[in-house]
């Protein structure tokens, strides 16, 4: 089965200019489309954000989730919820997202970009 490659709806490709904004201003970030079709973001070959046309999915930990998943804006998604990774299908509030989408880096980055990052502030 073919899967659509990248962002293809003005939704998405909206979403991807925030993100893409976000997440250039980390060191070490590359992006590329995986073979699911998902737009994907990783710092030294570990994911941190999945995003297709129908929201995105970031890294966290099990006790951020919890606390997230109370709002109605984020899920646990299918597959990778067990892990603590958080879903939202519409993200409006991009300040809270450059924030959580900070911390799903720092929490796949090594421990020399999290110091970076860190230091940086």
């Amino acid at each position: 089965m073919s899967h659509p490659m990248g962002m293809q709806t003005d939704k998405g490709k909206e979403m991807l200019k925030q993100v893409r904004r976000i997440c250039g201003a980390l060191p070490e970030v590359t992006e590329l489309i995986d073979g699911h079709g998902h737009t994907t973001f990783k710092v030294k070959d570990k994911s941190f954000l999945l995003m297709s046309d129908y929201g995105m999915t970031f890294k966290s930990d099990l006790e951020t989730q919890e606390v997230l998943v109370q709002d109605g804006r984020f899920h646990r998604p299918p597959y990778i919820g067990h892990r603590g990774w958080v879903g939202i299908h519409e993200p409006k509030d991009w300040a809270e997202m450059a924030t959580l989408l900070k911390e799903a880096y720092l929490r796949a980055a090594p421990k020399r970009l999290v110091k970076q990052v860190l230091e940086a502030e």
